[in-house]
């Protein structure tokens, strides 16, 4: 049991590491992306980007590990939770195909996922009742959204790339808390 148990583990690190892994490689081999001034998705334009298929591939290939690790694993502890990480990673598979080039769309998609990644991991800390874990997330998310609002009321800053980054790393501890807990346990 325990080798399946560190698989598990293991798969929701990669389904972390593979997505950040290939949006860092993608900015480096850009050769114009800027932290600063653009949105991580800016990588992934099928049209105007010259590293969309490595950025565009990551994204789904991490949407679709969450799905799995969703379904597959984390609903045997909670079967809301399960569903809402297989939900939070078919909407990053979702970023990837309706990338840029779909506008609108794109932007709906984008924002289902960060709306869902967070949610998600509040829903987690709320269902195992840890007050500090609420009460940091919740910290957490309220500088994420304010981060979010200066970026849209006021361009600052001027890309997304710092509020989607800071969205990410609020989630990815306790989504790896979410999946060590599971994988202590002889579910």
């Amino acid at each position: 049991m325990k080798k399946y148990i560190s698989k598990m583990f293991i798969l929701s690190l990669f389904s972390i590491a593979i997505p950040l892994l290939l949006i860092f490689i993608s900015a480096y081999l850009s050769g114009w992306f800027n932290l600063f001034n653009n949105a991580l998705s800016d990588l992934g334009h099928s049209t105007k980007s010259n590293v969309a298929a490595i950025f565009n591939f990551g994204l789904s290939l991490g949407g679709f590990l969450m799905s799995l690790i969703g379904v597959k694993y984390f609903s045997k502890y909670s079967r809301l939770i399960g569903y809402l990480v297989a939900l939070t990673g078919y909407s990053l598979i979702l970023i990837s195909v309706f990338n840029e080039v779909y506008g609108s769309l794109h932007f709906a998609v984008s924002t289902l996922f960060f709306v869902l990644l967070l949610f998600t991991m509040l829903i987690y800390a709320i269902k195992i009742r840890d007050v500090k874990m609420i009460a940091l997330l919740i910290i957490l998310i309220a500088i994420d959204t304010l981060l979010w609002y200066t970026h849209f009321a006021y361009r600052m800053p001027k890309g997304a790339a710092i509020p989607e980054l800071l969205s990410i790393f609020t989630a990815a501890p306790f989504y790896l808390h979410l999946s060590w807990r599971i994988s202590s346990t002889d579910t």
